[in-house]
């Protein structure tokens, strides 16, 4: 098999090896993974790939050519909404699968069991991150119930205004990590006198300062040095008790995964973010929840969840975060064309709309329940998207605050990622790169290709994999060291 056509309807084929002139009809040479003419194609006629459009011709294309950027435009969304005109009912699962996890005493379930170092503005970050560079693994071997001690530095905080969304985001995002049931620890460090004050922060989301929740301010501390020295006894402290966290048994219903890729390539719609969303199905079948994000590389599939949606008000929600994004980029002089980026393009991807409706794949087919803000507490069961940039770090920092105690990570290009506190599993779209990165990738998806697996069987077996990472195993980038610099929250609004 030299090319995949993935609908009838479709006027592209995607090459699976590269194609000479002369091979499978090809005209010209069709690098591996990009998309050739299956027939003539008029300008100005849709291109149709998963039976939907990704562009229009920009010039009158003839069967067998390349097609590409060179001769595809991309334009503007312009769709009319149906909501929940595509509702599949969930079938709960006959038996409920275990995993084992924290249980913490709000009733949410950690897979990891972290002390989070927090900073609230970028002055403290060099205090943060010297206290958290204290508790080597020889100091933690006494504390085998402790995964580690990680601090999350950012560079706002400060030369923001004091509400609005950047300043709310922000704050979500703090309040998001100390509230993660990964973290069995928290110690919040600031200067002093930054504009997202730390008293602020605990007053308006109801934290409750004691044994696990601390905070300082270099300047009424007296200074960098004795900051991090106080920083240090406040964790040593700290570590006794957290250790005491055990694993035990808890239901996968606990489970909340963060769905994300990057480094996207041709294959990621049609291996690996497929097969994730069979996994997310699974998951939904047993009561967890999956979360959707990265707004921008939904454009052009969005008429696909919204049709999906439970509600009316699920559905409208997402159309005004959309909505916001043609805002956002047409005021900043950008496109929501912007992505794919070069690396994707390479990979085969084309235009935004291509993209997207492989990137959608990875929400499964369950009901669309809920919509959120970016790093808002995902309180929704099921299958479920929260706003944020396509900026990984930035979307997994999002996720990871509104509660996600896994990240589930599909790359065709071969991102090397992780993220602390939630483990990262990262998932190869095709062989060929699962061979030359082994030791960053956790799953080979392109067995569908390769080896002729179905979608089912790598979707099993990622979500039997989710279950013994949230019980502990370790996946490739905690393995490396990855996480302590991919906390990256979402910088919306004017630095000041």
């Amino acid at each position: 098999m030299k090319t995949v056509r993935l609908s009838e309807a479709d006027n592209v084929v995607t090459a699976t090896v590269p194609l000479e002139i002369g091979t499978e009809g090809a005209t010209q040479l069709i690098p591996r993974g990009h998309k050739m003419a299956a027939t003539d194609i008029a300008k100005g006629q849709p291109v149709l790939k998963y039976a939907q459009v990704i562009g229009y011709a920009a010039e009158d294309i003839a069967a067998g050519a390349h097609v590409h950027s060179h001769n595809l435009d991309f334009r503007n969304v312009d769709t009319e909404y149906e909501f929940g005109t595509n509702l599949r009912p969930v079938t709960p699962a006959s038996e409920p699968d275990m995993f084992q996890g924290y249980r913490r005493p709000s009733g949410r379930v950690g897979t990891r069991n972290y002390i989070a170092v927090l900073t609230s503005v970028n002055c403290s970050a060099t205090a943060a991150r010297q206290i958290a560079a204290h508790f080597t693994p020889d100091t933690l071997a006494a504390y085998p119930n402790v995964d580690g001690v990680a601090a999350f530095v950012h560079g706002t905080g400060c030369g923001m205004a004091g509400d609005g969304e950047g300043f709310e985001a922000l704050q979500r995002v703090m309040w998001g990590y100390a509230r993660n049931p990964n973290v069995g620890g928290v110690l919040m460090a600031g200067l002093g006198c930054e504009m997202n004050q730390i008293d602020w922060l605990v007053e308006a989301y109801g934290l409750t300062p004691g044994p696990l929740f601390q905070s300082m301010n270099i300047q009424d501390v007296g200074g960098l040095r004795k900051t991090i020295e106080l920083g240090i006894a406040k964790i040593e402290a700290m570590l006794p008790v957290v250790n005491e966290a055990r694993r035990e048994p808890c239901p996968a219903s606990e489970l909340m995964v963060a769905l994300q890729c990057g480094g996207s390539d041709a294959w990621s719609g049609i291996t690996a973010n497929p097969a994730v969303g069979h996994a997310c199905d699974l998951l939904v079948a047993q009561g967890g929840t999956g979360v959707l994000a990265e707004t921008p590389e939904i454009y052009g599939a969005e008429h696909l969840l919204t049709a999906r949606a439970a509600t009316p008000e699920v559905g409208g929600k997402l159309i005004e975060l959309i909505r916001w994004w043609e805002d956002y980029t047409a005021r900043n002089k950008g496109t929501m064309d912007n992505n794919p980026s070069p690396g994707n393009k390479k990979g085969g991807l084309t235009t935004i709309l291509e993209k997207s409706l492989g990137a959608a794949a990875k929400g499964g087919t369950t009901p669309l329940t809920g919509v959120y803000k970016y790093a808002e507490p995902v309180t929704a069961k099921g299958f479920t998207f929260m706003d944020s940039p396509g900026y990984d770090p930035a979307s997994v920092t999002g996720q990871i605050a509104s509660g996600c105690n896994l990240v589930c990570f599909t790359t065709g290009r071969g991102s090397a990622f992780g993220a602390k506190p939630s483990p990262s599993m990262k998932i190869a779209t095709n062989s060929e790169m699962y061979r030359r990165m082994t030791e960053d990738m956790d799953l080979d998806a392109g067995r569908i290709l390769s080896e002729g697996l179905s979608v089912e069987e790598v979707g099993r077996e990622i979500y039997e994999t989710w279950l013994r990472v949230a019980s502990g195993e370790m996946t490739k980038s905690e393995a490396q060291g990855l996480g302590d610099y991919e906390f990256v929250p979402w910088q919306i609004g004017a630095v000041m």
